[in-house]
C-alpha cells in the first residue's frame, strides 16, 4: 500500500524526517544508558560489578536491596529518606514564598532604588557559593544551628536564591498592570492584591520554582556535609558517601541499590508536575 501510494502521488519517503527521528532516538538512547547501567547494576553481585562489561547481571542479586534498605550507621533508609524529605521541603516551601514575595516587590511596586537593589540582586547569581560559605558557617555555629536542619532550610525563607527571583520577576511582569489597578480600586492593598490578584496568576513559575528547587535540594551534597554531624540527621545523599567510606569495594552493589532508592522520590515528585513545568516554560504571561 505504501509503495502503491507513492507511486499515486508521485512522493517517495521523507527521508529527512526519517533521519531526524533515528537520530533523536539515538541520543535518547545514550543519555538513558547511565541510566539503565545503574539499575542493571544494582542487582549485580559484587564480582560481576567492576570485572562485567555486560549490562545485565548474570544472577538477580536482591540482597543489594536488602543491605541498603537497612541504611547506614545504625539509621534506616527511611529515617534518611525523611531527613531529606524534611530539608527540601522546607526549602520549597522557603523559595516559593520568599522568592515570590521579593519578585513581586521588584517587578510591581515602585519604591526608592528599585533598580540598584534589582541589579544588586542579579550580581549575586555571580557570587560562589564558596565565598560565604564561611561567613555563614560562623553566624549559625554562634546561633547554635550547627548539626541541625536550620542551616539548610532557614536561608531560603530569605530569597537568597536570586535566580528564582529573577524567573519569578520576568513571570510578574507579564501580568497586565489593569489588575492592580482594578483591585486598588476595590479597595485591596499591596499585599492583598499580592496574595488575590498576582500569586494565582503566578502559578507557572512558582511551580517551576519548586520543582528545580526540590530537585537541587534533594541532590545537594556539600552543604549537607559541612552542617550535618550525626547520622541521625543524615539524608540519603550523605548516606552514600558514608557507605562507601564504612563498607569500602565490597558494597558496590548495595551503593547503587541505595542510589536507585535515592532517585525514587525525584522522579515520583517530577512525574506528579512536570505538566505545571511545561505549562511554565510554554506560558509567558497572561495576555488580555
Amino acid at each position: 500500500m505504501v509503495a502503491v501510494r507513492g507511486s499515486i502521488t508521485g512522493r517517495g519517503p521523507d527521508w529527512g524526517r526519517i533521519g531526524l527521528h533515528v537520530g533523536c532516538l539515538a541520543v535518547l538512547l545514550v543519555m538513558l544508558y547511565p541510566l539503565a547501567w545503574l539499575i542493571a547494576t544494582s542487582f549485580k553481585p559484587a564480582d560481576e560489578v567492576i570485572s562485567s562489561l555486560r549490562l545485565l547481571p548474570s544472577r538477580l542479586e536482591l540482597g543489594n536491596y536488602a543491605t541498603a534498605l537497612e541504611g547506614v550507621g545504625g539509621v534506616s533508609v527511611l529515617r534518611l529518606i525523611g531527613n531529606s524529605l524534611i530539608i527540601s521541603v522546607g526549602s520549597v516551601l522557603g523559595n516559593v514564598l520568599s522568592c515570590s514575595l521579593a519578585a513581586y516587590a521588584f517587578a510591581r511596586l515602585r519604591f526608592t532604588l528599585r533598580g540598584p537593589l534589582f541589579a544588586l540582586m542579579l550580581a549575586t547569581i555571580m557570587l560562589p557559593q564558596h565565598a560565604i560559605l564561611i561567613p555563614q558557617y560562623i553566624v549559625f555555629n554562634q546561633l547554635g544551628l550547627v548539626n541541625t536542619f536550620w542551616p539548610l532550610v532557614l536561608p531560603k525563607f530569605l530569597a537568597t536564591d536570586a535566580f528564582f527571583v529573577f524567573l519569578t520577576v520576568q513571570f510578574m511582569r507579564g501580568i497586565p498592570k489593569e489588575l492592580d489597578e482594578a483591585a486598588t480600586l476595590d479597595g485591596c492593598g499591596p499585599f492583598r492584591t499580592f496574595f488575590r490578584i498576582i500569586l494565582p496568576l503566578s502559578r507557572p513559575a512558582l511551580i517551576t520554582t519548586a520543582i528545580f528547587t526540590f530537585i537541587w535540594t534533594w541532590n545537594d551534597f556539600f552543604l549537607q556535609l559541612i552542617y550535618l554531624f550525626e547520622p541521625e540527621k543524615f539524608t540519603i545523599t550523605l548516606a552514600l558517601r558514608s557507605f562507601v567510606d564504612t563498607s569500602s569495594q565490597s558494597a558496590y552493589g548495595p551503593m547503587f541499590a541505595m542510589s536507585v532508592i535515592a532517585l525514587l522520590p525525584i522522579v515520583l515528585f517530577f512525574m506528579a508536575f512536570q505538566r505545571f513545568l511545561v505549562q511554565g516554560m510554554a506560558s509567558s504571561g497572561v495576555k488580555g
